[in-house]
């Protein structure tokens, strides 16, 4: 994992039913710079979001997050703006993934979402499973990761994981 969620971070919230096409839009689906994607997250839904994310900041969504296309490009931009982790009622499968591959945190808790607004500082620990909204001071459970998962997300990945063991055992 590249940002550390442990420290508190702004949080930007959307509604349910956000789809892979809605966080880049496929006019983008060439790029392979994810800093470049990054900025163009969101365009076509909230125009101009992608300069106001700071490094780890959080992103709270309702449910059936990252429905649509199975492609990377996604969690990428999302990544690639600075999103630190993502907290959702729920995911779709493909999207979670993909993210869990990439390295981003990706988090289901419901309370979470329905007792924070967009704005609220959050921190989160994989480790233990607990995130506190800074901002309400309230604090929310969620089932850690297994050790293979936090072993990813610390990498910054599954390739980046797998190719580090390698490096290792040889």
């Amino acid at each position: 994992m590249e940002e550390d969620t442990t420290m508190p971070h702004k949080c930007w919230k959307f509604g349910n039913n956000i789809s892979t096409d809605e966080i880049i839009s496929t006019q983008y689906m060439t790029l392979t710079d994810i800093e470049e994607l990054g900025r163009h997250v969101f365009e076509n839904i909230r125009p101009g979001m992608s300069q106001g994310i700071a490094a780890g900041d959080i992103l709270l969504v309702g449910k059936n997050m990252g429905y649509g296309s199975s492609r990377e490009h996604a969690p990428l931009a999302l990544k690639g703006a600075g999103i630190g982790a993502i907290i959702a009622i729920s995911f779709a499968r493909l999207f979670y993934r993909n993210c869990v591959n990439i390295g981003m945190p990706v988090i289901v808790s419901a309370e979470t979402v329905m007792s924070s607004e967009e704005g609220d500082f959050l921190s989160v620990d994989l480790e233990t499973g607990m995130i506190m909204n800074e901002t309400k001071k309230l604090h929310f459970r969620f089932d850690p990761f297994p050790d293979f998962i936090n072993r990813y997300l610390k990498k910054g990945g599954l390739i980046q994981a797998l190719n580090e063991e390698r490096r290792t055992v040889v």
